[in-house]
């Protein structure tokens, strides 16, 4: 199978939204949570309506056009958008990693490191924070593998979803010489 990883383009937008919301479905319901279908569609519903899609394509607008503070690329096979990663960088110069998913038959090929490969040179030497479900170990592993450490307390994202904030921080400078 061929994949190939590009900068998003603003033609992907409805495609990248309701991808977005069928992440979200296969993959964080949890009874135990509360997190049920009903309860993704209403807090993540939108990015599959018409304002989700024009979110989408400003976001990647504005990635392609000012790439330094944003990050948007598309991993896709043959004309399938097959999974996603973006990002953004603050006034502080503090890097947001999100979001990031691969569909299930995407997954264990690589294709994970090789958007984080890029993402990494992106963000350059800057300090990178994150939020990850805390029942999905898969991506906690993931992460952690690329550098990323549980940096706090468990929170309720939405007063419901059980989040890990986790970081990456920025080498010293002993780190990089």
């Amino acid at each position: 199978m061929t994949y190939v990883i590009t900068a998003a383009h603003p033609d992907d937008a409805p495609t990248l939204g309701p991808l977005h919301l069928r992440n979200w479905l296969q993959n964080y319901p949890n009874a135990d949570a509360g997190i049920d279908e009903s309860w993704i569609r209403e807090h993540r519903g939108t990015s599959a309506t018409a304002e989700g899609i024009a979110q989408w394509r400003e976001f990647i607008e504005v990635a392609n056009q000012h790439p330094a503070p944003h990050f948007c690329r598309v991993v896709r096979f043959k004309t399938e958008i097959v999974g996603y990663l973006c990002g953004h960088r603050d006034e502080s110069e503090s890097v947001t990693l999100g979001p990031m998913y691969l569909l299930d038959h995407a997954q264990g090929h690589g294709l994970g490191g090789y958007m984080m490969t890029e993402f990494l040179t992106w963000a350059g030497p800057a300090r990178i924070r994150l939020g990850v479900v805390d029942y999905n170990e898969r991506a906690i592993r993931f992460y952690q593998r690329h550098g990323f450490e549980i940096a706090g307390e468990r929170y309720l994202w939405r007063g419901r979803l059980p989040t890990l904030p986790m970081t990456r921080e920025a080498p010293s400078a002993a780190d990089c010489s």
